[in-house]
């Protein structure tokens, strides 16, 4: 299988300036998701960085990988989707004669993510499987903390459920965004929307660690110096 590891990494952040190259236990925080990918790859697989910014460019390419293309500014907006990254990234290398049999969505923002998670969502894949996506157990469970307000303005549970413990509600899952194995044919199709044949990869809550502002960063931080990642 043929498979396109795919890092986006646009300049722009407005929750933590510089994110993906801010140095993280002494190295660009995006360093650690190429090391994943590349302990991750086969022979013949490919690793792209879609960057629309020269730094994370210069940065990225100083590491030993070549950034084959310069994002569009128009796909590195705050409102530009996954979706759009995902295709333009897959068109381009189409226009290269070069098509995968599968998509390893990896963001730069998950640096406790790993090349053995990778491996381990790899494993999980089959013919059957449309994606699979790595989840974290949630810590705000429908059927006990969440709720929607009514017509009425009253608080409603979100999930209906007559539990009395948090144990004893059912497992609820939420994306924790490190890791994305998409089938590229059905994706360039029909988008995100026609994935519904989903399995979990689940990761705990440290690995599922996904940084977007100071705290989660000072979080991150920690996490290196006290479980000797670096």
């Amino acid at each position: 299988m043929r498979k396109l590891f795919l890092i986006p990494a646009r300049g722009g952040s407005k929750g933590l300036p510089r994110k993906n190259i801010l140095p993280l236990a002494g190295r660009p925080m995006i360093e650690y998701t190429l090391d994943a990918a590349i302990g991750a790859m086969d022979k013949g697989d490919e690793l792209c960085v879609s960057t629309d910014d020269a730094e994370i460019i210069q940065v990225v390419e100083s590491y030993g990988v070549i950034v084959p293309f310069v994002r569009p500014s128009e796909l590195a907006s705050d409102s530009a989707s996954s979706q759009e990254v995902i295709k333009h990234a897959l068109d381009w290398y189409d226009d290269q004669g070069l098509k995968f049999d599968q998509v390893i969505l990896l963001q730069a923002t998950s640096p406790l993510r790993s090349t053995i998670h990778v491996k381990e969502a790899l494993s999980l894949w089959s013919s059957e499987v449309d994606m699979v996506v790595s989840v974290k157990e949630t810590d705000s469970n429908p059927y006990y903390v969440l709720f929607e307000e009514d017509e009425l303005g009253f608080l409603q549970k979100s999930k209906e459920g007559r539990f009395t413990r948090r144990q004893d509600c059912p497992k609820v899952y939420e994306y924790n965004g490190a890791i994305y194995v998409i089938n590229p044919v059905k994706f360039q199709k029909f988008g995100f929307k026609a994935l519904t044949r989903k399995r979990k990869y689940l990761m705990d809550k440290r690995s599922s660690l996904d940084v977007d502002d100071k705290i989660d960063f000072s979080l991150a931080e920690i996490c290196f110096s006290i479980n000797n990642y670096v």
